[in-house]
């Protein structure tokens, strides 16, 4: 392994990124160190939310608790499932998680289930509840997206951008290097690069500006209806990963056909994020309307 990964139009040379690092002589993956830590401050800023929202935060943790657990066992599986055509002779692998494998989708799927079940259980409000806790989600998102970094992964196709990333083919999966890579290939210093897309820092950036929004409306929105910062999280977040996807060369695709599985997903999540916030919208702006005519009747 070659260590060094390189922004060539930013000028930024890393040498040395490792992927592990040893305590007492075992190693662990930077990959996951990330991953927890983006877990737990995510839970973090939940709470801190919750508190200034006039909520329990220990129900967040409590519910953080659960929805890591959940989250990680369904991001895997959601890996797993549409990557069978290799983890079907390759079992034992399927419960090693040092390489990565975690796909996003799946821990929000299994986030968001659990969330619906502790709130129904604590009986607390759905939408308010979803709506704390996808601030802490998101933040998980952006935090997360690093590990890749560390594991040379989740990178999109040959670009010559001001954002490229160059990285030692050496270092990387060699069914992710697509023709147009190897065709673009560099030689520095003996050692041969492919330049690509960071899909990964797009995603954390997208993520880091979705959270921005879900902030603004959380604390200046006043009017209006628990679940709105939770739809404008999936209107948001599938728009940019359904971008994002398209660039990317390691895609979980459709069995049987060549279309991208995140990419279907975040097209459904987009189109019935936006007719459940106009649908509420248009409720609103009617309940207004209907209020400022009981008025007038009231005056007459």
């Amino acid at each position: 392994m070659n260590g060094s990964i390189r922004f060539p139009h930013l000028g930024i040379v890393l040498e040395h990124v490792i992927r592990y690092i040893s305590v007492g002589g075992f190693e662990i993956a930077c990959y996951g160190i990330v991953i927890s830590a983006a877990m737990v401050t995510g839970l973090l800023l939940a709470m801190k939310v919750a508190k200034a929202t006039g909520q329990d935060p220990d129900d967040y943790f409590d519910l953080g608790f659960a929805a890591i657990i959940v989250s990680v066992v369904c991001a895997r599986a959601y890996y797993v499932i549409f990557s069978w055509d290799y983890y079907r002779d390759h079992l034992t692998e399927i419960l090693n998680l040092r390489q990565g494998g975690l796909a996003i989708y799946g821990g929000v799927i299994g986030g968001v289930a659990t969330a619906l079940l502790f709130a129904r259980h604590r009986k607390m409000g759905c939408g308010r509840v979803l709506d704390t806790a996808v601030v802490g989600l998101v933040w998980g998102q952006a935090a997360g997206r690093w590990g890749n970094f560390f594991n040379r992964e989740a990178f999109g196709g040959y670009t010559d951008g001001l954002l490229a990333m160059q990285l030692p083919v050496s270092d990387v999966r060699a069914h992710e290097i697509t023709g147009t890579m190897r065709a673009h290939i560099q030689t520095i210093g003996g050692t041969d690069y492919i330049q690509v897309h960071p899909t990964f820092l797009y995603e954390s950036l997208w993520n880091l500006g979705v959270l921005g929004v879900l902030l603004f409306i959380t604390f200046r929105v006043r009017r209006r209806k628990d679940g709105t910062v939770f739809l404008a999280y999936l209107l948001l977040y599938g728009t940019g990963r359904f971008w994002i996807e398209g660039l990317r060369t390691d895609q979980l695709l459709w069995p049987g056909t060549h279309l991208a599985v995140s990419q279907i997903l975040s097209g459904i999540i987009v189109i019935v994020s936006v007719v459940l916030l106009a649908a509420e919208t248009k409720n609103k702006k009617g309940t207004e309307e209907h209020g400022t005519e009981r008025t007038a009747e009231k005056k007459d």
